[in-house]
């Protein structure tokens, strides 16, 4: 180990990975073999465990996928390295800005009983549930979601300070890309980041690619949260690791640029992102805000804490270090 390296740790821990290299989790003809090569691909980049994200589609699609991802997840190569299933939707606005790149189609509203087939469908594996907050119904769906076990995180939501405080009440405890998932237009200050911000109760998870929130907005996000409330994720899009270029992706014809933004040029927003967690990661450690420690914190043991995994039981695959004289992570072995 060089001067300034600090021991190897397993790696981070992603709790929203959409696909990768052309893999889609929510895609109707997504394979065990291709998830499994997907999921291999993301734990060779530093990640050591993480949650495959599926979003608002299709219930039939839904259905297929959840139970197809709860088999691969029984491997023995994938046990103990993917965690589980965050649910993106379809629980979520359907306003545009606030949807994203999701399909308004197939959004519905708040269904306990919806929930609980979707969580029989996964085997139990549901362990994070992104939702909007002011929807009717919401406060019953938050509740029912913590009763199967799984985390509740607010995001892709028109929500105000009151509705994110109702849902805390019930046991929410996240919101989803603090910062994203609304309209690039909105009110000074009734709107959903500040509410999100004042609210002690929730911890923010943020995309930290350089392209999802500005450094000033990270910084605040930061100093208000704290690493102990953070929780960087990847968000990373299923053509991530392709080359550059325009690409089908979640429906829509979306632009890959060489520096991992990707753009849905129809909806003037961004879809997921292109880089790594561990670009991520090594953006927001270049830019000073935090200890060696905190990113720790933000990168693998805030997530844990999320979804109430133990931090024993993650086995990393080739770990990473932080190299104390460059400020960045880099693949151990």
């Amino acid at each position: 180990m060089s001067r300034g390296e600090c021991p190897a740790f397993p790696g981070f821990v992603d709790l929203q990975v959409n696909g990768f290299r052309g893999v889609d989790f929510a895609d109707p003809d997504l394979t065990e073999e291709r998830f499994a090569e997907a999921c291999h691909g993301v734990l060779q980049g530093g990640v050591a465990a993480f949650l495959p994200t599926v979003i608002t589609c299709p219930l039939d699609v839904c259905r297929r996928n959840l139970s197809l991802i709860a088999r691969a997840m029984r491997r023995s190569d994938l046990e103990d390295r993917v965690l589980g299933v965050h649910l993106e939707g379809p629980f979520i606005s359907r306003e545009p800005g606030y949807v994203g790149a999701h399909d308004p189609e197939h959004v519905h509203f708040p269904a306990p009983s919806l929930l609980e087939e979707m969580q029989a469908w996964a085997d139990g594996t549901i362990r994070l549930l992104t939702m909007a907050a002011e929807l009717p119904g919401a406060v019953g769906l938050a509740h029912c979601a913590r009763g199967l076990g799984i985390a509740v995180s607010v995001g892709h939501s028109h929500c105000t300070a009151s509705d994110l405080a109702r849902l805390a009440k019930v046991g929410a405890t996240a919101l989803t890309h603090l910062g994203n998932g609304v309209p690039a237009d909105l009110p000074r200050h009734d709107n959903p980041i500040w509410a999100g911000l004042a609210c002690d109760d929730l911890t923010a998870m943020i995309i930290a690619d350089g392209h999802h929130l500005p450094e000033p907005v990270i910084r605040v996000i930061l100093r208000v949260k704290g690493a102990d409330r953070t929780v960087v994720v990847s968000d990373l899009c299923p053509i991530a690791g392709l080359p550059p270029g325009e690409h089908l992706c979640f429906g829509h014809r979306v632009v890959l640029e060489v520096s991992g933004r990707v753009s849905l040029p129809k909806r003037g927003c961004l879809a997921a992102s292109g880089n790594t967690m561990l670009e991520g990661m090594n953006h927001l450690a270049s830019l000073g805000i935090l200890s060696e420690e905190d990113l720790l914190a933000v990168g693998f043991h805030s997530p844990l804490r999320l979804i109430g995994a133990d931090p024993a039981r993650i086995r990393g695959g080739t770990g990473v270090i932080f190299d104390r004289g460059a400020a960045r992570f880099t693949l151990h072995g």
